[in-house]
């Protein structure tokens, strides 16, 4: 007998997960930013600046996409790009007074988000999930931040 979809833990992972992120993902855009340039800012924000292949390694996005996503940021004006004095090739991406402003803001998007998607559980029974997620990040070296 095969196995109905609704006997895998990943069925509802997924079910859960897409409804989190796309609900997530209409919050944002109308705020004008997609789920990839959130996590973009966001990632830039707790620092000065950050070398576009930094930034690749950390999202586990390739130096092309992390390129198109900054040609997008710097059109809205939220980010910049930096020569590097030390290489002349090189460059690095900070906010711009703008983008610095606009990330708070999403982050309280994302907060409302989370809060709406999982109040239906108890404090305990929120922490034992994100227990267990992160015991199979940790378990299978799981390092990307998600962007979609």
């Amino acid at each position: 007998m095969i196995p109905a979809l609704t006997d895998h833990l990943g069925y509802w992972l997924r079910l859960v997960s897409n409804h989190v992120s796309h609900r997530f993902a209409r919050l944002l855009d109308a705020k004008g930013v997609t789920v990839a340039e959130w996590v973009v800012l966001r990632e830039l924000h707790d620092v000065p600046s950050l070398a576009p292949s930094r930034l690749a390694e950390r999202m586990g996005m390739t130096r092309g996409a992390i390129s198109k996503l900054a040609d997008r940021l710097i059109a809205k004006s939220l980010v910049d790009r930096q020569d590097n004095p030390d290489d002349g090739r090189g460059h690095s991406l900070a906010l711009t007074p703008a983008g610095r402003r606009l990330v708070p803001a999403l982050a309280r998007l994302a907060d409302a988000n989370d809060a709406a998607c999982f109040k239906s559980l108890t404090p305990r029974e929120r922490a034992s999930i994100e227990a267990a997620m992160r015991k199979i990040v940790a378990a299978r070296g799981l390092k990307n931040i998600p962007t979609t």
